[in-house]
């Protein structure tokens, strides 16, 4: 197998609203805030009226992706035996992904993220772990992990307790590991967890300039670049309109981003990015080749609603 996904499991649940509703719900536009009322979560969800329901989660679009890509790929994750379970492990199968996780009766149900698109297809997340956010070392199927080429994990899984224990086994069973550093609140909540992991066990790291440039304390983006040369290790990273690089020990590759697309919803850019990008590195293309595939899966997603090609 090329490449094992190891994420949460989380129903993307796709709404349109007004930056009225952001601002009412005390909402921090583009960010995603975790929601540990199952009830505050129904809440939110009432007044609303449902675009889309996709099986979603960051890493596990990515392997959907790498998948449509034509590479053999894995998933592991955590569910619920619930409706939303069964839909989250049908909607893997019908992409090609194995699935190496068996579903059982759990306390909490099945996670789901409310994507909320504004007018100017920015995403603002609020996000119900469930029993995704439960997930521990029983749950991560060693023989997956040691028979694929590289593991990628994302920084939303990772938390004190369980899933560390989780991320710890899977790391020491890689062949070689990739992890998202996911969000700006997950690189501020765990920083100097992330900063170990980026520096001493992780083999390729992506990230966006906000949250590289926190994770690192940088004043500007040369000290960034300074960071990641000293580290000898391959840091990918997005930059909006400035497109991306990718930094390994001396080797400093860029690339620009696809002009005048006509832009529906951002969600998504980020995990076909990665997917793009891992697929360049499965199957030996060059550093510059990976970015420009990186960025033609992210040019493509952002021009539609959803997450998923």
């Amino acid at each position: 197998m090329e490449i094992l996904g190891i994420g949460n499991a989380i129903v993307d649940v796709i709404c349109k609203v007004d930056d009225e509703f952001i601002t009412k719900n005390n909402l921090t536009k583009s960010t995603m805030k975790l929601i540990f009322d199952d009830n505050e979560f129904k809440n939110l969800l009432s007044n609303l009226k449902i675009e889309k329901t996709v099986s979603g989660g960051s890493v596990a679009n990515s392997i959907v992706g790498l998948s449509q890509l034509g590479n053999e790929v894995g998933f592991i994750g955590k569910v619920n035996d619930d409706e939303l379970g069964s839909k989250y492990e049908d909607g893997l199968k019908q992409e090609n992904v194995k699935y190496f996780y068996s579903k059982k009766k759990e306390e909490l149900p099945t996670g789901t993220c409310l994507i909320l698109v504004t007018p100017d297809s920015e995403r603002t997340m609020c996000t119900f772990l469930g029993t995704a956010g439960k997930i521990n070392e029983n749950d991560v199927d060693v023989n997956a992990v040691k028979n694929s080429k590289i593991t990628f994990l994302e920084g939303y899984l990772w938390d004190e307790g369980d899933p560390k224990t989780a991320f710890d086994k899977a790391i020491q069973n890689s062949n070689r590991v990739a992890m998202s550093l996911s969000d700006l609140f997950c690189v501020e909540r765990h920083k100097p967890h992330f900063l170990d992991l980026v520096k001493n066990k992780l083999d390729i790291t992506f990230a966006n300039e906000q949250e590289i440039m926190s994770l690192t304390d940088a004043k500007n983006f040369d000290e960034v670049v300074s960071f990641s040369k000293n580290l000898k290790k391959l840091i990918v990273l997005t930059r909006g309109e400035k497109g991306s690089i990718a930094i390994n020990g001396d080797e400093v590759v860029e690339c620009g981003i696809h002009q005048n697309l006509k832009i529906v919803d951002l969600t998504g850019a980020g995990d076909l990015f990665a997917a793009g990008f891992l697929h360049g590195i499965a199957n030996n293309l060059s550093t510059k080749e990976s970015l420009e595939k990186g960025t033609e899966m992210s040019s493509k997603v952002i021009q539609q609603i959803g997450a998923r090609l």
